[in-house]
């Protein structure tokens, strides 16, 4: 399916949105290349739905500007409604017309267009075959699964060629087998459809394989914007480090530092000492802390020269191996710690932490 749009560039400034005495929003503002997959993460309050509403049109903002292309859309004495932003929305719970089939829903949104007739049946037949629901065309939507509803909601967004697809939580009610699938048949339909895409979600595995660019939010506030790679490496805070996934965070000492090493003394791990990463341009206060993530964490025999004491606590099959929980010392643990090799609990080890994939901040 390749085609011809004209996606949208968004330029957000200021954005603040205000519900009675609660802030939803506080001066957010970004800007997202045309033809991106962009992903807004956070957890639940974090602002990330709200903001999602306000470029949709659904809300509008109390202060700051949002613009589509150059052309504002919100602003201070501006307000464009959702049908005139050239845009369409994914939502968590479908939001099927009930009455319509499978083929009718896709094809509901070129009912005013003035693509000829001809064209439309040939392109909602081209996209029931690339979400691989053409054998549901006259199906309706109470006689669908829930993957199945949501590819007919994917088709409807791309049907009209639209330059900018907004996803609200789209896989947060499907199962795990199915969600996965369709994250990828999201990616590549709206890659391929060269739309800009804006995607909302909790989960972070999700966004670092769904995006270009990453916008993490935190209680209304844009707390990092960056490539999944920088705030998987750089993350721009504790919270953000927290929230994208650590395998253990720990309070530490720091003993030297040179560029973006840095070393750091365990004082509850009989003062072993651990190199790690410092985060460009943070700042080190009286609490600093390294956060671990899982991916640089690996196990070793007792025998194994270097690394940190440790023993095994729990353990637990992913079907591609085992993950551990390993403590190092005066309760602190260390969780999802992977290996092929199984180790029994009570097993004492030897811990290894690549400096790369830990770093140093203030908690």
């Amino acid at each position: 399916m390749t085609t011809s749009v004209n996606a949208e560039k968004i330029d957000i400034s200021g954005l603040r949105k205000q519900f009675k005495d609660k802030v939803a929003l506080s001066d957010v503002s970004l800007s997202i290349e045309p033809g991106s997959f962009t992903v807004l993460l956070g957890p639940s309050g974090s602002g990330k739905t709200t903001l999602l509403r306000c470029l949709a049109g659904i809300e509008r903002p109390t202060a700051g500007t949002i613009s589509l292309s150059g052309r504002e859309v919100a602003g201070p004495r501006t307000f464009v409604g959702p049908e005139k932003r050239n845009l369409s929305m994914v939502f968590q719970d479908y939001a099927l017309w009930p009455h319509m089939t499978v083929r009718k829903n896709i094809a509901f949104p070129l009912a005013n267009s003035d693509i000829e007739r001809g064209s439309r049946e040939g392109r909602v037949t081209d996209l029931l075959e690339r979400v691989g629901i053409a054998h549901l065309a006259d199906n309706y939507p109470n006689e669908l699964s829930g993957g199945e509803q949501q590819r007919v909601a994917l088709a409807r967004a791309l049907s009209s060629h639209v330059g900018l697809v907004l996803f609200d939580e789209p896989l947060s009610n499907l199962d795990a087998d199915r969600r996965d699938l369709l994250r990828i048949e999201i990616a590549t339909l709206t890659r391929e459809s060269g739309a800009t895409a804006v995607y909302i979600t909790h989960d972070q595995a999700e966004a670092f394989a769904l995006a270009d660019r990453i916008g993490v939010l935190n209680k209304g506030e844009l707390v990092q914007w960056a490539s999944p790679e920088k705030i998987y490496r750089q993350p721009a805070s504790s919270f953000v480090a927290r929230f994208t996934g650590v395998s253990g965070e720990f309070p530490v000492e720091v003993a030297s530092h040179e560029g973006e090493t840095i070393s750091v003394k365990l004082p509850f791990a009989q003062g072993a000492m651990l190199e790690a990463t410092r985060i460009e341009d943070s700042h080190l206060g009286v609490a600093p802390h390294v956060f671990v993530r899982a991916a640089g964490v690996s196990l070793h025999a007792e025998t194994h020269d270097g690394g940190i004491a440790g023993s095994i606590l729990d353990h637990a099959y992913t079907g591609r191996g085992y993950e551990h929980v390993v403590e190092i010392g005066e309760g602190r643990f260390l969780t999802k710690v992977y290996s092929s090799k199984r180790f029994e609990r009570g097993t004492h080890v030897r811990v290894v932490i690549d400096p790369t994939q830990c770093f140093v901040m203030d908690a």
